[in-house]
């Protein structure tokens, strides 16, 4: 299997395969865990777990995989379907606006991680969390990892996937909540989004408890 520092990037590191510090065992299945959306006013909070084989490493860090914050919309959708296609596993962990308002946007982000590795099929023998707060009560080996997705291609990947799935979420929801500018603002606060809840006020769908709803 080949691993990450195999590979001409210094950016990033061995996705959990022996040789870290932080890996008691030979990790062929190793699941990357992000999450998107926890300083939007609307929408749920929405996690990705992917899990990559060793053959999918350089492939994609041939493709230019890197943190989805720093790619452009079409980049990110482009890699996604890569990222999906190569994957051993992906799956998808959700919380929603009215998780988020009764547990704290912490606890439901690790909630919906909690929620993605559970419904991965393939059982992952370590996770990479991306973060410094560990997933509560997961059963799997865990590792968090400050700023993952800039050192790990598994957190970066599923960085991406996540944002995809979140995006195309907000884009349909757009047209069901017309007033807020989704389709522009992916439920973050931007001005026009900030000026509709001041004059038409917060959607079922808006985070009560966040500052601006």
């Amino acid at each position: 299997m080949e691993t990450e520092e195999t590979i001409s990037h210094p950016r990033f590191l061995n996705s959990g395969e022996a040789g870290l510090p932080f890996s008691p065992f030979s990790c062929d299945l190793v699941a990357g865990i992000d999450e998107v959306g926890r300083g939007a006013l609307f929408g749920p909070v929405v996690a990705a777990a992917v899990i990559l084989p060793g053959c999918a490493l350089p492939k994609l860090m041939a493709a230019g995989i890197k943190d989805s914050k720093k790619l452009s919309s079409s980049r990110r959708i482009t890699l996604a379907g890569q990222i999906c296609e190569l994957a051993t596993d992906w799956t998808i962990g959700v919380a929603s606006s009215t998780e988020i308002d009764e547990l704290n946007i912490l606890q439901a982000t690790l909630l919906a991680m909690k929620r993605a590795v559970l419904k991965l099929n393939v059982q992952p023998q370590l996770c990479l969390v991306d973060g410094n707060q560990p997933i509560k009560d997961l059963l799997v080996p865990q590792q968090t990892v400050v700023k993952g997705d800039e050192t790990h291609v598994s957190i970066a990947a599923a960085s991406i996937v996540a944002k995809v799935w979140r995006d195309s979420l907000l884009i349909r929801l757009a047209s069901k909540y017309p007033l807020y500018n989704l389709e522009n603002n992916k439920g973050y606060g931007s001005q026009k989004h900030l000026l509709a809840l001041q004059q038409y006020g917060p959607s079922r769908l808006h985070r009560k408890s966040f500052r601006g709803c």
